[in-house]
C-alpha cells in the first residue's frame, strides 16, 4: 500500500466529517477576505471562538480593509480589542495593516514568505493565512491539530509542550497533494480537535477515525510527561493590566493617575503593571502626568 493510500485512510474520513459538522464561521465564508482571515487568526490565538465572534464582526465592520485600520491611531485598535486579552495582538494587527498598506498596496500578500515578513506574524499564522485565505498547501499546526495527531498517530494523550521538528514532518506527510484539498484538510483536522478530540473530555464516540486512533487502540494511556499547569488569572499582573487598560478604553480622552490607581489596591503590583503597559506600547504617559491609549 503506497503512502497516498495510507494517508487517505486518515484524511478522507476527517474531510467527510468536516463537510457535515463544520461550524458556520464568518471567516470561513466563501466571501471572506484574506484580511478577514488574518484578523481572525490573530484574534483566535489563545481565545475561544465565542469571545472572538462579536469583536471580529465589529472590527471588520469598522475596518474592512488593512488601509482603513492603518489610517487610525494604534490606540483605536487597542480600544476595539476590548476584553479579548493579550492586547499586544491589537498592536501587531495595526502594525501589519500599515505594512500591508505600505508594502503591498493594501492587499494581504498571498506568498507565505511575504506573510511571514509582516510584523508580528509567525510561522503558524503565515501558514494558516496562506492555507485558509489562498488555498495553499501548508502544514498548519495549532494546539488542536497537534493534539489530534499526537493521539491518532503517536498514541500520546497530549503533544510535547513545545512543537518539534518531528511533529512538523508528520503533519507535512499527511497533507493531500492537491493544494485546495490540503487547505481544507488543515481546517478540518483543526475543527476535529476543537469539537471532538478536545483536551479534557474528548468525545471519542463521535470521532470519524476512532478505529484508526493509536491512543484509543492502546487503551488511552494517561499523559506521563511534565506537569501541565493551567494558567491562573485572578490576582495576576495580567488581570491588573487588563483593569488599567479598561479604564483607558472606556475614557473619551486622557485620564489622571488617580483614575488608574483606584482599580487595583496593591500599589507595587499596579505600578509594575502600568510600567509594563507603557513598555509594551499599550499606554502613553503624557507630559502633564495623565495617561492615554497610544496615538
Amino acid at each position: 500500500m503506497n503512502t497516498t493510500t495510507v494517508n487517505a485512510a486518515y484524511t478522507a474520513p476527517i474531510l467527510d466529517w468536516y463537510e457535515a459538522n463544520a461550524r458556520d464561521l464568518p471567516w470561513r465564508a466563501p466571501d471572506a477576505t484574506p484580511w478577514g482571515v488574518l484578523v481572525s487568526e490573530i484574534m483566535l490565538q489563545q481565545t475561544p471562538v465565542s469571545r472572538v465572534l462579536p469583536v471580529w464582526d465589529a472590527w471588520m465592520s469598522r475596518w474592512p480593509t488593512p488601509a482603513e485600520l492603518a489610517a487610525e491611531p494604534s490606540g483605536e485598535a487597542v480600544r476595539a480589542w476590548g476584553r479579548l486579552g493579550y492586547p499586544r495582538r491589537a498592536l501587531r494587527l495595526h502594525e501589519s495593516a500599515r505594512a500591508i498598506t505600505e508594502r503591498h498596496g493594501g492587499e494581504v500578500p498571498s506568498s507565505h514568505e511575504e506573510l511571514l515578513a509582516l510584523p508580528g506574524i509567525g510561522a503558524y499564522t503565515a501558514a494558516a493565512v496562506a492555507s485558509f485565505a489562498f488555498k495553499q498547501r501548508h502544514a498548519v499546526l495549532d494546539t488542536n491539530v497537534r493534539r489530534v495527531l499526537a493521539r491518532l498517530l503517536s498514541g500520546d494523550e497530549y503533544p510535547p509542550k513545545s512543537q518539534t521538528k518531528a511533529e512538523v514532518e508528520l503533519a507535512e506527510s499527511l497533507l493531500p497533494v492537491d493544494p485546495a484539498t490540503a487547505a481544507r484538510w488543515a481546517v478540518a483536522v483543526m475543527e476535529l480537535g476543537a469539537l471532538v478530540c478536545t483536551a479534557r473530555t474528548p468525545r471519542c464516540v463521535d470521532c470519524p477515525v476512532l478505529d484508526k486512533c493509536t491512543w484509543q487502540r492502546n487503551g488511552r494511556p494517561a499523559y506521563d510527561g511534565p506537569p501541565r499547569r493551567g494558567q491562573t488569572y485572578a490576582g495576576t499582573d495580567r488581570q491588573c493590566r487588563g483593569r488599567i487598560l479598561a479604564v483607558l478604553r472606556d475614557a473619551e480622552g486622557p485620564v489622571a493617575k488617580p483614575a488608574l490607581d483606584i482599580v487595583w489596591s496593591d500599589a507595587p503590583q499596579r505600578e509594575r503593571a502600568l510600567d509594563a503597559l507603557i513598555a509594551d506600547g499599550l499606554v502613553d504617559p503624557l507630559e502633564d502626568g495623565r495617561y492615554a491609549l497610544p496615538q
